[in-house]
């Protein structure tokens, strides 16, 4: 069974100041949506399911979507704020803009994805290397079974210098994810990685583990994120800017006993999009790999 890519990509792009997820970086203004699909479909998956709102359907159409839909078997769904929220809940979260994170996004896909999938982020480079590790791991699991699996990053090469990052920090033994903590402000001080916790500054050494939203799931993982969905929403549903996010709800699944987590360490540099500053990063980048003969300078055979 192929696995499917499913991609989050229904960010608001607050720190960038625009829709990342349809800004051009290729020759022909490909996106890095587009980079990631070629490599998942490169790499043996038979599908990818994008996640996107509403308000974005027609350029994410125009810039992306109909021309991946010759190439590939594509689809997509819609997250909103009200999305798969109660009455009650819907009424006591009136005055939140924000959808709820990419826990609530993936289970916005849940009747869309029936085989293991991929899930991955919009903005985010990931190299064709993780596509394969993570395709093959899948290819050969239960569509229900409890094991799961993800690539972490090396924190150092996952770095920004435009501004802090948001990275889930891993522990890991014998080959499995024992724990993931969601740091959401790590930056450079000078030449020193530094996270900002309630509790204070901490110095990281910039060799850990590092999740960048790249897991591997069996479908049996719905099940898990739907009641910390439920969970969460029953605590948070007033909270204007409280997220159910992904590295939590992977945990969540460990803790209860749930299913294990296989880590796969990728070497590769992350470059993504996260303020303006990047965009001729990873211009840059991506034309790197097309001198190099990694990408062709043409994605896509049918346009």
């Amino acid at each position: 069974m192929k696995p499917a890519l499913v991609v989050l990509a229904a960010g608001m792009g607050s720190r960038y100041g625009g829709i990342k997820q349809i800004d051009g970086v290729g020759c022909h203004n490909e996106t890095l949506l587009d980079y990631a699909t070629f490599d998942a479909k490169r790499s043996g998956y038979g599908s990818v399911v994008y996640i996107i709102r509403k308000d974005i359907e027609a350029a994410f159409r125009e810039r992306i979507f109909d021309r991946i839909a010759k190439n590939f078997d594509a689809s997509y769904v819609f997250q909103s704020r009200e999305s798969l929220l109660s009455p009650a809940h819907r009424e006591a979260s009136k005055n939140r803009v924000k959808p709820w994170g990419t826990i609530h996004a993936l289970l916005c896909a849940k009747d869309a994805v029936k085989m293991p999938f991929t899930v991955i982020n919009a903005d985010d480079y990931y190299g064709r290397a993780a596509f394969e590790t993570l395709g093959a791991y899948l290819s050969n699991i239960p569509a229900d079974g409890t094991e799961h699996a993800m690539v972490s990053y090396v924190l150092g090469n996952t770095m920004s210098r435009s501004g802090s990052v948001s990275r889930g920090v891993c522990t890991v033994k014998d080959g499995y994810l024992v724990s993931m903590q969601e740091q959401t402000k790590i930056n450079y001080e000078g030449e020193t990685i530094v996270s900002e916790l309630e509790t204070g500054k901490i110095t990281l050494t910039g060799a850990e583990p590092v999740s960048m939203n790249f897991f591997g799931f069996s479908i049996a993982a719905f099940d898990c994120f739907t009641a910390f969905f439920e969970e969460f929403i029953g605590r948070n549903a007033a909270n204007e800017k409280a997220e159910c996010l992904l590295p939590e709800g992977a945990s969540k699944i460990i803790a209860d006993g749930k299913g294990k987590i296989k880590v796969f360490t990728s070497q590769e540099t992350w470059f993504g999009m996260t303020y303006p500053e990047d965009r001729a990063l990873v211009r840059a980048e991506i034309a790197k790999k097309i001198d190099g003969g990694y990408y062709p300078d043409r994605l896509w055979e049918k346009e």
